[in-house]
């Protein structure tokens, strides 16, 4: 049908036209929210290792999707919100009404969908929204060390403004960062302590939302030392069973993963961050992270507390 020129990507973008997404039921879908660089879209493969979803790809990107350009970048909308110009675009997305080369660009070929995985690292802020909004929408949230996302997002050189992106939302201070307005507004000509601010304020604004029971909150590195634990977890949630052929899928690195990824290197992807931040800086991290009470949650040590995060969960 396409000739040996004929990119993948440029197959993806036909074909990803012609598939049908039969059932317009939102809780026939799975939403994945993490921070980028957080490897969501890793997760994303582990989740669909089968191709049972139709995967949509980060469709809250106001800069690649039309429908959703009333979104800020990183949007927080309170949760009893209204408003016709956020819920009409999330619900054609939630309900698989959205279609663009850019959400389907990892189509995997199948022409019927019953169900859909919604994949996206903007949403983290309205992730409670989304919870009053399509109460039964199952809602993960993975998190990962944020010394290993500002290590990724440092060797990107990834920039972008805390006052700009965060502060400037009047009803996120209002509700969330108002004690921490000064310390955010301090970290904004520092690389790194930015970047674990993004971290901190993404994770804290859903963790003081959500109670236990609302959401699965799983982590990068369980995923990578305890992977039948942690998958076994996600697909209880999920209410559905696996085979191995989900362990093959998991050695696989992204679509996404740069050639320096800690998985192409050969590196272990749970602490290979230690070789590209100081000592220094990943005590300033755990600063940062317990004016957010997030310390409890990740440390010095690699490896998370699950346990913290059921506490604050717990905690409301």
């Amino acid at each position: 049908m396409f000739s040996e020129g004929f990119g993948s990507k440029a197959k993806n973008r036909v074909l990803g036209k012609l598939f049908i997404d039969r059932n317009r039921d939102y809780r026939n879908t799975v939403f994945l929210a993490g921070a980028g660089r957080g490897g969501t879209t890793w997760v994303s493969e582990i989740i669909n290792y089968d191709g049972r979803y139709r995967y949509i790809f980060e469709p809250f990107h106001p800069g690649r999707v039309k429908s959703v350009r009333s979104f800020r970048h990183k949007q927080y909308i309170r949760p009893d919100n209204r408003d016709g110009k956020y819920l009409k675009p999330a619900w054609n997305i939630l309900s698989g009404k959205v279609r663009s080369s850019w959400t389907d660009r990892f189509y995997k070929g199948r022409f019927v969908y019953d169900r859909r995985l919604v994949k996206d690292i903007r949403m983290n802020l309205a992730l409670y929204w989304l919870r009053r909004n399509f109460p039964e929408m199952p809602i993960i949230l993975l998190l990962r060390h944020p010394c290993a996302v500002a290590a990724s997002r440092m060797k990107l050189g990834w920039r972008g403004s805390l006052a700009q992106t965060y502060l400037s939302q009047r009803e996120l201070v209002e509700d969330f960062l108002a004690p921490f307005e000064r310390e955010i507004q301090a970290a904004e000509e520092r690389d790194f302590d930015r970047y674990i601010f993004g971290w901190c304020i993404e994770n804290y604004v859903p963790l003081r939302q959500f109670s236990e029971g609302e959401l699965l909150v799983v982590f990068y590195e369980n995923f990578c030392e305890r992977p039948r634990e942690e998958v076994a977890r996600t697909f209880r949630y999920l209410g559905r069973g696996f085979d191995d052929s989900v362990f093959a899928a998991m050695r696989e690195p992204s679509p996404l993963a740069r050639k320096e990824s800690a998985v192409l290197l050969g590196e272990r992807p749970a602490d290979g961050w230690k070789r590209h931040v100081t000592p220094e800086q990943t005590k300033r991290a755990v600063e940062i992270l317990a004016l957010f009470g997030l310390d409890g949650v990740y440390s010095e040590d690699p490896m998370p507390d699950p346990g913290a995060v059921k506490a604050l969960l717990r905690a409301k």
